[in-house]
This record gives structure tokens, C-alpha cells and sequence, in this order.
């Protein structure tokens, strides 16, 4: 079987390509909950839990599901909504 001459390409182009457009990917994860979380009233750095395994579905559900700090209080029942 003949070598293609391809070989030597692969590692460059997973070094040039797939390796930054991951990390693109991951910052862009982390930076985007860091906001969410700030602009929620938890502590921004909680975005840092999307660098851990099984923290990128958890830290989405804790968001959606807990009572926000910066609501200053909920609507009443029938009251319509500022």
C-alpha cells in the first residue's frame, strides 16, 4: 500500500484548527454563563463551572430553577406584571 503523502498534514491541521476552535468554543461557553450568572445576581465566576464535567448541564439548571438574587420580589397572583 502507497503512502498518500498526507499523513504529516493530519497533526498540523488538528494543531491549527480543531485545538483553537475548541478553546474558541469553551471561553465563549464560559463567558456567556459568567454574564448570565452576573446579570442574575449570582456570582460570576459560577461560569467557571462549565469548565467542569457535567457542570455545563448542571450550572444551566441551577440558573433556571433557583430563586434569582436580584429579583427584588414576585408578581401576585392575578397582578398584571410590570
Amino acid at each position: 500500500m502507497q503512502n498518500s503523502g498526507f499523513e504529516p498534514l493530519i497533526p498540523i491541521l488538528i494543531l491549527f484548527f480543531v485545538i483553537p476552535f475548541v478553546l474558541l468554543a469553551i471561553s465563549l461557553k464560559v463567558i456567556a454563563m459568567w454574564k448570565i450568572c452576573t446579570r442574575a445576581g449570582f456570582s460570576g465566576p459560577l461560569g467557571l463551572l462549565m469548565l467542569v464535567p457535567f457542570g455545563d448541564i448542571i450550572l444551566p439548571l441551577y440558573v433556571a430553577f433557583a430563586r434569582w438574587p436580584d429579583c427584588k420580589k414576585e408578581p401576585k397572583q392575578g397582578a398584571p406584571a410590570d
